[in-house]
C-alpha cells in the first residue's frame, strides 16, 4: 500500500527451524517494511500472534499517516506528535522510520542522536525453541561456539531439556524463558531444580499480569527474574521495582518505538533494574535499531536475523562467537541486500 509520503509491503519471514513456544509453534511470521518518501527513512513492524493485535489494526495506522499532511519531524521531541494512534509496533515502525530520517539527515548513526555509546564486546544469547531434550541438545552442539544460549521452556519435562544442554555444554551461559508458560506452583517447583544447572536468568515465568507472584518467586531464588511479557510502559517497570523483579526485557514493537525503549531503560536503571534488550522475530532491520540501545544494556538478546532465512536486509553483524556489531553508517544503518526480494 502507498500514501503520498509513505509506503508499505508485507514480508513473510521464515524461519530457519519450527519455532515452538508456550503458545504455540511457527514455521513463518509476518513483518511490514514501512519506507518514507524517497526511502528517506526506514521501519519496521511485527507482533507475534500471542499478543492479540490484528494487522488491520496496524495497517489502518499506517493509512492515517500516509495522509497526513504535516511534514515529517525534524527533531526528535516533534515524532510522538506526528504520529497517529494505533497499536504499539505499527507506532513503534512509523517512529523508527522518522528517527532513521532524521539521523540521516544529521549524518549520524542512531546511537549518537540518542546519546547513547557505541556496543562494544556485547555478546547476544542464542534461541533453542523448544524441543524434545534430545533435539534441544543436539542445537546446542551446533552452536558450540555460541556462549549463551537462551531455552525456551514452558511445556511438560521442563528439566530434562535443560539438563539435556547442560550435558552437552557443560561451560556455556543458559537462559531460560517459559514466556508466560508456567503456573505459580509449577515454577515453585521449577525452582528447586533450576539451581542444579547453573542458570544465568530466568525470563517471565508466569502470566504477564502475576507481578506479585513473580515478586515472590524472586523473593525465593538468587537467580535472577527477568520480565518480558510483563513490561510495555513505565508504570509496568515502577510495579516490577516495587515487587523487587530483578529485570526487564525491552522490545521497540512492545514498547511502541525508541524513544519509549530509551526512556523504559534509563527508567529501569533510575530504580534498580537491570536491562535485556530483545527482540521479537524481526528481519536485521528492527533488530539493528534496537541494537542501537545496547551500549546501555546489561544483556541483549538480538538473534532475531539468526532464526530466519530470508531476511532482506544487512545490518548488525554476529562473528563466530555471536558477538554483536552495527554498522558505523548514518541513521540504523541498514541497507536492502542485493538479489533480496
Amino acid at each position: 500500500m502507498n500514501g503520498h509520503c509513505l509506503s508499505w509491503e508485507t514480508l513473510t519471514l521464515r524461519l530457519r527451524h519450527p519455532f515452538r513456544l508456550a503458545h504455540g509453534v511457527s514455521e513463518t511470521r509476518q513483518s511490514f517494511w514501512i519506507r518514507l518518501h524517497d526511502d528517506s527513512g526506514w521501519g519496521e513492524g511485527t507482533i507475534p500472534p500471542y499478543y492479540g493485535v490484528d494487522s488491520s489494526r496496524m495497517i489502518e495506522c499506517w493509512d492515517r499517516a500516509a495522509c497526513l499532511t504535516l511534514p515529517f519531524p525534524e527533531n526528535i521531541d516533534e515524532i510522538p506528535h506526528w504520529l497517529p494512534e494505533g497499536p504499539a509496533p505499527a507506532r513503534a515502525a512509523l517512529e523508527m522510520a522518522l528517527i532513521d530520517r532524521i539521523a540521516k539527515r544529521r549524518g549520524m548513526p542512531l546511537h549518537q542522536l540518542l546519546g547513547i555509546p557505541a556496543a562494544t564486546n556485547l555478546t547476544t544469547s542464542f534461541t533453542i525453541a523448544i524441543d524434545t531434550p534430545d533435539n534441544m541438545a543436539r542445537m546446542a552442539t551446533a552452536m558450540s561456539d555460541y556462549p549463551i544460549l537462551k531455552l525456551k521452556l514452558g511445556s511438560d519435562d521442563d528439566e530434562s531439556r535443560v539438563a539435556a544442554v547442560r550435558q552437552a555444554r557443560p561451560n556455556v551461559k543458559i537462559r531460560v524463558d517459559a514466556n508466560a508458560g508456567w503456573a505459580f506452583d509449577q515454577a515453585v517447583t521449577h525452582l528447586q531444580w533450576l539451581g542444579k544447572y547453573d542458570i544465568e536468568l530466568i525470563e517471565q515465568p508466569l502470566a504477564s499480569d502475576q507481578i506479585q507472584a513473580m515478586g515472590e518467586l524472586q523473593g525465593r531464588t538468587s537467580i535472577p527474574i527477568v520480565a518480558d511479557e510483563s513490561v510495555q510502559t513505565i508504570d509496568d517497570i515502577d510495579q516490577l521495582a516495587r515487587a523487587e523483579i530483578r529485570g526487564v526485557n525491552l522490545k521497540l514493537m512492545k514498547a511502541g518505538g525508541i524513544i519509549a525503549a530509551h526512556r523504559m531503560l534509563n527508567h529501569a536503571r533510575e530504580v534498580g533494574i537491570k536491562v535485556m534488550l530483545g527482540s521479537m522475530i524481526e528481519t536485521s532491520l528492527g533488530t539493528t535499531a534496537m541494537a542501537h540501545l545496547a551500549g546501555a544494556a546489561d544483556w541483549i538478546d538480538l538473534d532475531a536475523p539468526l532464526l530466519i532465512s530470508n531476511d532482506p536486509f544487512g545490518g548488525i553483524q554476529y562473528d563466530r562467537n555471536a558477538r554483536v556489531s552495527i554498522p558505523n553508517r548514518p541513521g540504523i544503518g541498514v541497507m536492502k541486500k542485493e538479489g533480496a526480494s
